[in-house]
């Protein structure tokens, strides 16, 4: 089977340009399945019931989100109502919705998105991701025949995004980093059968600052203002993801390659595409 995955949708442009052009990306790539990372999609910060009802639309089959999770505070109802839409995992029990979300692909292949927090240069309160992870995995999610296993780990340093891909290398589909918003060139199948990317980038303008306008956080860098502005950059976004190709027997990876569609990247939706 084959599945995207799109790296954070960053405000409207991000979500607009998805929306738009996922069902014709979803069937030229021959796509059986697609995740979206959409915790920045509301005005660069959470996403609403509204949005996420709008991604999923257009072809997506699961949302997860990040640390802005409960930015849109009516997302901490909502993720109640409908699971496709995961938080991370290593969140405190008490929050709501789920760490993981499990779907059937025709009779025989079960799908399950896994998310976690990262914890280093991250904001505090969240548990060892990587034991979290294993967890969902011992109750049947580690892969094998009929059973491909997905994680977006959140994170921001590339150190911690390697020890998980190391540490899940054989047991998951496919391990791949968001949060950071800026596609990494390290995609690979690593030893084991996993296949790893750093972070996948985002769905966003690029001619901006992760996203925001560049102009109104220069005097936060310039000047060291106490006080950072952060505008969503409306120019034309590149859509970024991966595209992987798993075995339905195994549940291992059998090829894995970035995709950057749009916007002032270079192209690869072609390659992408290509058997």
């Amino acid at each position: 089977m084959r599945y995207l995955f799109f790296g954070d949708v960053v405000g409207r442009p991000g979500r607009t340009a998805l929306c738009a052009q996922l069902p014709q990306i979803k069937a030229q790539m021959g796509a059986d399945a697609v995740i979206v990372n959409a915790e920045n999609a509301a005005g660069g910060v959470g996403l609403t019931a509204k949005i996420a009802d709008e991604i999923f639309a257009a072809g997506a089959d699961c949302i997860t989100l990040g640390n802005h999770a409960w930015d849109q505070g009516e997302m901490r109802k909502h993720i109640q109502r409908d699971p496709r839409i995961v938080r991370a995992a290593n969140m405190a029990e008490s929050e709501p919705g789920l760490g993981v979300y499990d779907f059937q692909l025709g009779d025989k292949l079960r799908v399950s998105v896994i998310q976690a927090l990262g914890r280093v240069f991250m904001a505090p309160g969240v548990s060892n991701p990587l034991l979290a992870v294993q967890a969902l995995l011992d109750e049947g999610r580690q892969v094998g025949t009929g059973q491909v296993t997905v994680v977006d780990f959140h994170a921001e340093a590339s150190s911690e995004k390697n020890i998980m891909g190391h540490f899940l290398d054989g047991k998951v589909t496919s391990v791949t980093g968001t949060h950071t918003h800026a596609p990494t060139a390290d995609t690979w199948i690593m030893p084991g059968g996993t296949a790893y990317q750093g972070d996948l980038g985002m769905c966003g303008d690029y001619n901006s600052v992760i996203g925001a306008q560049a102009e109104l956080l220069m005097p936060f860098y310039l000047d060291e203002s106490p006080r950072m502005k952060f505008e969503v950059a409306m120019g034309e976004p590149t859509l970024c993801g991966i595209c992987v190709d798993a075995c339905e027997r195994t549940g291992l990876a059998t090829r894995a390659q970035p995709f950057r569609i749009g916007g002032v990247l270079g192209q690869t939706l072609a390659s992408a595409a290509d058997q």
